[in-house]
């Protein structure tokens, strides 16, 4: 292990292989982006037609940035942030599930790989009927893994299939004719030639099968007669009959056929997109996908008595906002709300309607409030876990804290989300906040004292956000800063922190993409001096109330200067608006037997080498050259070693992790657009503190779904690298369901210990319900934490798999060539004796008019009138756990001209998806859908094959 591991590493620092398992071929990762952005341009056209607009498609090969802008986006680094999410989570199933047989097909285990699959189907719907997008992302990465290793790892492509197996993600079918335990299938391969050791019978009789893999010495035996995986860690491949049948890479046993199987494979990926998106509706399955305009606009609000002129203060921007936004491409993606007070939090009120939010503002009342602390982090807690990532997030409070014990909480949550939080502090409380000892005693205006409000300061400069300090009455003037930082094409250049101040001068340089720069000053008897590129001193127009100050300033490319001079502490942070942006990620070096390297989901290791992946977003043409780590607080940095990955992928190596916050600040060039000989630089800063630790907090994958009533065990390890002792444990989540687990575990120097969290939804939970749990542990003294963000998806018994019907009713149409002619259709739809009921009708194609009405029954009665030129229409139906049935009537003309006559013939066409219950494989039956989408999928993706699919 420890050889395998040093082998990863080197190849990791040289940047042979990245972070792939080691291979040759095509990858999962690429399997999966080009089947997102295959089906992501056929909604975004779909959304376009019926909108009466115009779709251009993109250039092949497509981008995330190309089918972004097609879809009119303006916010590319969602969707690639969406896509590069659902990537790992399909690239960690052969991390952590690498020795289940069901999650990859193998061992001929075609009913568990099925049951993931479509177990994992049922959970992704019920996330996005409940708009849970981030839960709904990370199930289907998940469950993409073995849909797959299918078409790999079996040997349906050798068969003379050329198109997916639909009954793979639907429950209760035949997914072909399966292998008897008892029935040999394969031969030993003729020296390295393993082009046919399928014996002829298998092939003959259609008969499914897939190989058999151990990578365990002494637990490599499989039945007499069995194919084997194959492979250089398959140690059943020497196990008569020799060989295997895996089309992993090109390299493989069966690699002549790895084409074939990564063309299926994609196509396949499209097929579940498209039930997914059935199932969800084009909007929400876009939402989903992370096709949207502008940022998220949460706001978490103390309700008590004090705060009626902050609540107007709210309802005023929040009118300005969606006023001036709506139907731009700064247009917020999604409003949240989250109020707070005490005892009560919540709930989190999450709309992508700006009525909906507008009301909800409306609606909040300023009542009671007790004694004067506040449930503030809680109801922070909660718009953490429900905003989306790189959100930002405007606290308005006028109290300090009651829950501080959730600060470690909260600050784990910030760092995984990379969420910037902004406080809004009027912290003279008002005569209105009552303290109930007598009838009519008051308590007196009072301020926050120092230590409540330095929390809030501590978590705004580690989320990169700002602790706004003022008057009620000053309130309105700094509310600006909620309009500015909602533009979805915000970046941030720079942001430093200074406790206790000093005088320090900083530079940032300002490429040509950058408009609308901003400068952000907190604290108090801060003086400065700007200086331009052009070396002049800069009078900005500033706006200023309480502790904070807002510079704005006339965009000029080249380096600036802000020359800081201040004994108390300040803050400062540089912004604008620019497409050029990065995504990165520190990376670890798996566990796993097979070594590569996983991304790291909490606090990097401190004092130790470690490595980094960026990627530069809304440019083709941009280059990373300089990525440093430097300290929030100071001015210690450590330098990277930088190499290109392609397709806009930089591996970052450090000689060593800070131990001290620290921020990420890239630099690069990109190529000007108008002279393509010249480039300009360009700065960009992660506004989020990471903080490195000598403690890790891991968890083996487990199951994911918690089935309400039902308690769920989630195992831990707590690691440390650093002295023993009395490490406290904290386990907390956001919806407040009953759980246990160790308040401590004791760990030897550089030990390790485990431990386990019961998390239990109450019975009545509703499906789709998203569940964040978060464990940390902190090392003695309180110096020193980790932490871990697990998610869960409530989801009650699917027992429902069947897709809902159509019945024609009647159809009246005399259609000509005369287009002023119109035809009607009457068709009823039910979900069945057994099904659970039908969510909703929705018309997919078509542009005539639509009526649905609710019969006895539960029948829904639909009726459609059209013009006879307009002869097509297609029906979607999907019940209440997501199955999707779809319907197709078609009224065509023929015309046959002749001296004599003309004739007129009117044909109807109706079909209706419903699940297969015997088909034989590769049966005429399925095809004509199969080919269709695979036809699709590859006229699409123009064939283009990258490089490598993983094991």
């Amino acid at each position: 292990m420890a050889g395998l591991a040093a082998l990863c590493l080197l190849l990791l620092q040289t940047g042979a292989l990245g972070f792939e398992i080691l291979g040759g071929g095509v990858t999962h990762q690429k399997i999966t982006e080009r089947a997102i952005l295959n089906a992501t341009v056929q909604v975004c056209r779909a959304v376009a037609t019926a909108e009466g607009k115009d779709f251009a498609f993109p250039p092949q090969p497509f981008t995330a940035e190309s089918v972004a802008f097609a879809c009119e986006s303006s916010n590319s680094r969602s969707f690639l942030q969406t896509i590069r999410l659902i990537q790992k989570k399909n690239k960690r199933v052969d991390l952590r599930h690498v020795l289940d047989a069901s999650f990859h097909f193998d061992d001929e285990h075609f009913a568990g790989g099925r049951d993931i699959i479509t177990a994992g189907l049922s959970a992704v719907k019920a996330s996005n009927q409940l708009e849970n997008f981030e839960a709904a992302r990370e199930k289907l990465g998940e469950i993409l893994h073995p849909l797959q290793d299918f078409y790999s790892h079996s040997n349906w492509v050798e068969l003379g299939n050329e198109s997916p197996n639909s009954n793979l993600f639907k429950s209760g079918t035949n997914i072909g004719n399966m292998a008897d335990e008892t029935r040999a299938t394969c031969r030993n391969c003729v020296g390295d030639d393993c082009t046919n050791n399928i014996l002829e019978d298998i092939l003959r009789d259609k008969i499914l099968t897939s190989g058999y893999f151990s990578a365990v010495p002494l637990l490599s035996s499989k039945p007499p007669g069995k194919c084997s995986h194959g492979g250089t860690f398959d140690r059943t491949t020497n196990t008569e009959p020799r060989g295997g049948i895996n089309k992993d890479n090109p390299q493989s046993d069966h690699g002549h056929l790895h084409n074939k199987a990564v063309n299926v494979a994609i196509a396949a990926t499209t097929e579940i997109l498209e039930d997914i998106r059935g199932a969800a509706g084009d909007r929400s399955f876009l939402q989903m996908m992370g096709i949207i305009k502008g940022r998220a606009l949460c706001f978490a609000i103390d309700t008590t008595g004090s705060m009626s002129d902050d609540i107007a203060a709210v309802r005023t921007v929040t009118s300005n906002i969606i006023n001036s936004k709506v139907g731009t491409q700064d247009e917020p993606s999604v409003y949240i709300l989250v109020p707070f007070n005490d005892p009560e939090f919540g709930p989190l009120i999450r709309t992508t309607d700006p009525t909906v939010f507008k009301n909800a503002i409306n609606s909040l009342t300023a009542t009671g409030g007790g004694d004067a602390p506040e449930l503030s982090l809680s109801g922070l807690q909660l718009a953490l876990t429900g905003a989306p990532p790189n959100s930002e997030i405007f606290v308005f409070t006028d109290a300090p804290a009651k829950d501080t014990h959730l600060k470690s909480t909260v600050l784990a949550l910030i760092e995984r989300k990379k969420t910037v939080v902004t406080f809004l502090i009027t912290n003279v409380l008002s005569s209105r906040r009552r303290r109930q000892i007598g009838n009519n005693q008051q308590q007196s205006r009072t301020r926050m004292v120092a230590s409540a409000v330095q929390l809030y300061r501590d978590l705004a400069q580690a989320s990169g956000g700002q602790a706004i300090e003022v008057t009620k009455s000053e309130l309105p003037k700094v509310t600006s800063i909620i309009t500015e930082s909602s533009s979805s094409s915000l970046v941030t250049l720079l942001q430093a922190a200074r406790n206790p101040g000093k005088a320090e001068n900083f530079t940032f340089t300002v490429d040509a993409t950058v408009k609308n720069l901003t400068i952000y000053i907190t604290g108090t008897a801060v003086s400065f001096t700007l200086i331009s590129p052009s070396g002049n001193t800069t009078e900005p127009s500033t706006i200023g109330a309480g502790n904070f100050q807002t510079l704005q300033l006339t965009t000029q490319a080249g380096q600036w200067e802000m020359r800081m001079v201040s004994t108390n502490p300040y803050t400062l942070k540089v912004v604008g608006q620019s497409a050029i942006d990065f995504l990165f990620d520190f990376l670890e070096v798996s566990q796993g037997p097979f070594g590569g390297f996983d991304v790291v989901d909490n606090r990097p290791r401190a004092g130790v080498n470690g490595s980094l992946q960026v990627t530069v977003t809304g440019s083709d043409s941009a280059t990373v050259t300089e990525v440093t780590l430097v300290e929030s607080s100071g001015s210690a940095e450590v330098n990277g070693s930088v190499e290109a990955q392609g397709d806009r992928n930089f591996l970052v190596h450090f000689d060593r992790i800070p131990s001290q916050e620290f921020v990420v600040l890239v630099k690069g060039q990109n190529s000007n657009s108008s002279s393509r000989a010249s480039s300009v630089l360009f700065q960009r800063q992660s506004p989020t503190s990471i903080r490195a630790s000598t403690v890790t907090v891991t968890t083996p994958d487990s199951s994911n779904v918690l089935v309400p009533g039902k308690s769920l065990s989630v195992p831990f390890s707590v690691t440390t690298s650093g002295a023993g002792g009395t490490f406290s444990i904290q386990a907390t989540n956001d919806q407040g369901f009953t759980s246990s687990s160790p308040s401590s575990l004791v760990l030897e120097t550089g030990g390790s210990a485990n431990g386990t969290v019961n998390l239990t939804a109450p019975v009545n939970t509703a499906s789709g319900t998203d569940v964040t749990l978060t464990i940390e542990a902190q090392a003695p003294g309180g110096g020193d934490t980790n932490y871990v963000v697990l998610r869960f998806t409530v989801l009650k018994t699917v027992t429902d798999f069947t897709q809902p019907v159509c019945k024609l009713l009647s159809l009246q149409s005399n259609c000509s060539t005369n287009c002023s002619v119109m035809w009607e259709l009457s068709v009823q739809v039910t979900d069945g004796a057994e099904g659970t009921g039908l969510d909703r009708v929705s018309l997919r194609q078509g542009n005539g008019s639509f009526n649905t009405s609710l019969s006895a029954g539960n029948v829904t009665m639909v009726s459609y009138q059209a013009s006879c030129c307009s002869p097509d229409v297609e029906l979607v139906v999907v019940d209440k756990v997501g199955n999707v049935g779809t319907c197709f009537f078609s009224v065509r003309v023929a015309t046959t001209n002749s001296p004599q006559t003309t004739t007129v013939t009117t044909t109807v066409t109706t079909t209706t998806q419903t699940p297969l219950t015997t088909p034989p494989v590769g049966s005429s039956s399925t095809k004509t859908v199969q080919s269709f989408l695979f036809s699709l999928s590859v006229a699409i993706l123009g064939l283009h094959l990258p490089d490598i699919w993983m094991n």
